[in-house]
């Protein structure tokens, strides 16, 4: 019985390992997790650059981090590895750092990473994941629909083509991108980009006629095309075009985490907010994922395990914090998963990449890789649940609603967003337990 436990707990690869006897099932998972490589890797770059860091530490973070969550997770299909609002949130929290220490940025970033781990470990091996359902269904969602919209006119400048500088507040940002592209507008940028988004939802359309059949991802096609377009016609030389350029082979190196006492208060907040909405969203997925189609029981507390240990493999492995991504466990899911063993195959083929494919890499253009987070941001901008929380309980609506004023208000700092929402989300429930007759 003992022994049972200690398995489930600590070792819950144990209970889908035997799977892998039938070929069905191996082949299965070898078709999804390749499938989902050719998905991750070129969104992780994309998020790396995001997250303020050059594009190999994505990889880093899609290698090992995306093999330990599948290893020690509850959820057999999660695809866990860098996502868009977490990216953000590390480049936020760390601004004022780089500003101060710019050689310096990269060891906050695995500190940071590091925190986060821990943080999400404690919580699942203390059995403490019931109290992350004071994250609240609308406080998610309008932090997240906030963080779209930010992460989308984030990239505004690459899409365009060009080069601005960052005010106190987004918004400025923002309207500061709006006035070079009106008086310095790059055009070759500008086709690439448009050729990239058009790729990116064409393909998307075919495979929406073309359920239940194999297709090109997305994002994939728009790589591929890009990327060979650019090295055909001299993208860079020609056009003066941005490109990825060359990108250090090789996998990553055992970096002990540093610590600082300074900073580890200063970041405090922030490691907080991005363990909190990692898990949220990383949590949210697997829990759809299981009701829809795969009908798996699930485990909060095994998930923070399993999320935490990602975590604090991606800060000992020169990676950053890595969450659950929605649009690569549906890729995993519709592929046919039927194990973790599919993610092991997507990590692998990611240090594949790492030693031997990154030359192929060279010529994507940063265009490219800004579309492709617009393209990935949309689908988390989602109005409905704020109206269906307004028909059904009123005031979570109004926190919903005040959690994206706020974070949109309070952009760059979107740890302030969440945080408030929280702080009212709890607020909330103690007024209800008080008041249990409350009519809304």
């Amino acid at each position: 019985m003992a022994l049972a436990f200690l398995d489930r707990r600590f070792l819950p690869f144990r209970a889908w390992l035997p799977q892998l006897r039938s070929v069905e099932v191996l082949k299965a998972d070898i078709i999804a997790g390749t499938t989902v490589a050719l998905v991750l890797i070129p969104q992780s770059m994309a998020y790396a650059q995001l997250a303020g860091l050059p594009i190999h530490y994505g990889l880093y973070a899609a290698f090992l981090p995306v093999m330990v969550a599948a290893l020690f997770g509850s959820s057999r299909q999660l695809g866990t590895g860098p996502v868009a609002v977490v990216s953000l949130l590390t480049a936020t929290a760390l601004e004022p750092i780089a500003a101060a220490d710019p050689q310096g940025y990269l060891v906050y970033v695995f500190m940071l990473t590091l925190m986060v781990g821990v943080f999400q470990l404690l919580l699942g091996l203390l059995k403490l994941g019931a109290l992350v359902g004071f994250l609240s269904q609308p406080v998610v969602i309008g932090f997240t629909n906030a963080a779209a919209l930010i992460i989308a006119t984030s990239q505004l400048p690459k899409l365009l083509g060009v080069s601005v500088e960052k005010g106190e507040q987004h918004y400025q940002t923002v309207l500061n991108t709006l006035d070079a592209a009106a008086q310095h507008l790059h055009w070759p940028t500008v086709a690439v980009s448009a050729v990239a988004i058009a790729t990116m939802v064409a393909l998307g359309r075919i495979a929406r006629h073309r359920q239940g059949k194999r297709n090109l991802p997305p994002i994939l096609g728009a790589a591929v095309l890009t990327t060979t377009g650019a090295w055909l016609l001299g993208y860079a030389e020609n056009f003066q075009g941005a490109i990825v350029g060359a990108i250090p082979r090789g996998l990553p190196q055992f970096v002990p985490p540093p610590f600082d006492f300074a900073y580890f208060l200063q970041l405090s907040e922030a490691a907080i907010a991005i363990s909190l909405i990692g898990f949220m969203e990383a949590y949210s997925i697997a829990k759809a994922m299981a009701m829809s189609k795969t009908r798996q029981d699930l485990d909060p507390n095994q998930e923070l395990i399993g999320q935490g240990l990602a975590n604090l493999t991606a800060s000992a492995f020169q990676g950053y914090a890595v969450s659950g991504s929605f649009s690569r466990s549906a890729v995993n899911l519709d592929a046919g998963a039927r194990t973790g063993f599919s993610s092991i195959v997507a990590g692998l083929l990611v240090g594949a990449t790492l030693l031997f494919l990154t030359p192929l890499l060279y010529y994507m253009p940063q265009a490219m890789l800004a579309s492709a987070i617009i393209m990935a941001v949309v689908g988390l901008i989602k109005v409905r649940p704020l109206i269906n929380a307004w028909k059904i309980q009123r005031h979570d609506a109004i926190v919903g609603v005040i959690t994206f004023v706020l974070t949109l208000g309070y952009a760059p700092h979107l740890e302030v967003g969440i945080l408030m929402g929280v702080s009212l989300s709890l607020g909330l429930f103690v007024w209800r337990s008080m008041h249990p007759d409350i009519t809304v």
